[in-house]
């Protein structure tokens, strides 16, 4: 399969046209359930109602009886219909400007594919990092961090550029499963790599599609703006320490039996001279990223917002060829995050504006009344972390969560900004657990490296460390730019 189709394929969100009534019906009786219940003191009718519609669309992503689109204009459609909200509140989201910048960043992703950019970084990296185990593993995950700012689609990343250069380095080392050899290199650097893709989803709000969402929900839930760039600065210590020393804790738990790996740098350096200098498109795209990446940094200081820096790159990708409006057309990824996006946000800001988030967070402020505001922050932010146990989404998780969370954590005495930030990283490392978690994990679990019982024995000692280290080198860091 080329690295293009899977990136298609393999989307996260973008699963394949499954029909399941059996699951619907139970999605909608758990909003009928809920809509009949009687509505709490505090709270209008009308947020009730929609409530119950957002429920059962966020359990239709779970259960997922319809691919996430149709759940999503179905829960839209019920809000008019419900007369819940009017159409043009119910359209709302499509106006979004988050919305439209990972919708933008999926087809900057697309350049790096279509162009072998991507690629071409990855080999750049085993070239020169991998002639052992460790220093390939490290070159793997670093060359997904470079590539991270402008691929919003974990899984088109990690799966649909990574992972089938992870392929090629087992199957150049002669590690199957299908032999009993996948402990040479294969087990370790499955492992490595989607552990490190979760800390480079956290290090960029761009590096994952629901990461804009996440921004929404802190400007809706307390009016906390997160830019780019804040995003990114306070990531970006934490981050690179958990780069740096996941894959050790890997190597050494559960390490491969070739240490030295000569042959994949030698392969790497195959493949680049196969591909030959670089093509004229692959400098355009370069070039792109380059400015796209100024513009999403100093955007502020520029006067230009993270959604209009993105249309500067998209522009230039349309005016230099690199890309083909047929292109735009066949970029499937990113219209269907529009639809199930724009429901979400659509819902989401409504509830807020109803009141409902208000009400819950007075409710749950009561319940951790007297806690010391950090302790109680702490103990909120690891239930969040492992409540992914029971999502195989992490878009369905941060929606279902992550606003509530965030109103409770602040009415318990959380620094605001401190608190979305962290809950935002969460977001993202809490995939680590499971062989289910978020898309690209199906992808690296499913080549049959790992076995289940020892994936989730690793996953859970990583998570262990993703805290020790995100509350501890990142609240220092966090201390030092004044976040707490």
């Amino acid at each position: 399969m080329t690295e293009e189709k899977r990136q298609n394929n393999s989307n996260n969100d973008n699963e394949a046209e499954q029909v399941n009534y059996k699951r619907l019906l139970v999605a909608i009786a758990a909003g009928v359930i809920i809509w009949l219940m009687p509505t709490p003191e505090g709270v209008t009718p009308e947020a009730w109602q929609l409530f119950s519609i957002f429920v059962a669309t966020i359990l239709g992503f779970i259960l997922r009886p319809f691919p996430m689109g149709v759940i999503a204009f179905l829960g839209i459609t019920t809000t008019v219909i419900t007369n819940t909200l009017t159409i043009d509140e119910a359209l709302s989201g499509f106006a979004n400007s988050t919305i439209w910048l990972i919708v933008i960043a999926f087809f900057l992703a697309r350049g790096f594919i279509k162009t072998g950019l991507g690629r071409r970084i990855s080999y750049v990296f085993i070239k020169r990092f991998g002639k052992k185990t460790l220093g390939l593993s490290y070159a793997l995950n670093f060359s997904n961090l470079v590539l991270g700012p402008t691929i919003p689609s974990n899984t088109s990343r990690a799966g649909g550029i990574v992972f089938p250069i992870v392929r090629s380095i087992c199957d150049t080392f002669d590690s199957n499963p299908d032999d009993g050899t996948e402990r040479k290199v294969g087990s370790f650097l499955m492992k490595s790599v989607f552990q490190g893709d979760l800390a480079v989803c956290a290090m960029f709000m761009t590096a994952m599609a629901a990461n804009p969402l996440i921004v929404e929900f802190a400007s809706d839930v307390a009016g906390i703006q997160i830019t780019w760039t804040r995003w990114f600065t306070a990531a970006l210590v934490p981050g690179l320490a958990t780069l740096l020393i996941v894959p050790y804790v890997i190597y050494k738990i559960y390490p491969p039996e070739v240490k030295e790996t000569p042959e994949a740098s030698d392969m790497a350096s195959e493949e680049l001279d196969k591909m030959g200098a670089l093509k004229t498109s692959e400098k355009f795209m370069m070039l792109t990223f380059i400015v796209v990446l100024v513009l999403w940094i100093f955007g502020e200081q520029l006067g230009v917002g993270g959604t209009a820096g993105g249309l500067i790159g998209l522009c230039l990708l349309l005016l230099t060829r690199v890309l083909s409006w047929e292109d735009i057309k066949s970029e499937k990824g990113a219209w269907n995050t529009l639809v199930w996006f724009a429901a979400l946000v659509m819902m989401a800001g409504y509830l807020n504006e109803l009141g409902l988030v208000d009400w819950f967070t007075e409710f749950m402020g009561e319940v951790v009344a007297g806690w010391p505001g950090m302790m109680a922050f702490l103990v909120l932010a690891v239930v969040y972390y492992y409540s992914h146990y029971f999502f195989a989404s992490m878009t369905a998780h941060i929606t279902a969560m992550y606003g509530a969370f965030l109103g409770v954590s602040i009415a318990a005495g959380a620094p605001p900004m401190l608190a979305a930030l962290v809950l935002a990283f969460f977001s993202n490392l809490f995939a680590s657990t499971t062989h289910y978690g978020t898309g690209t994990a199906p992808i690296y679990f499913g080549a049959g490296f790992v076995p289940q019982k020892t994936w989730w024995k690793t996953g859970f000692m990583i998570s262990v460390i993703h805290i020790i280290l995100w509350v501890t080198i990142g609240g220092a860091w966090w201390k030092l730019l004044g976040l707490w």
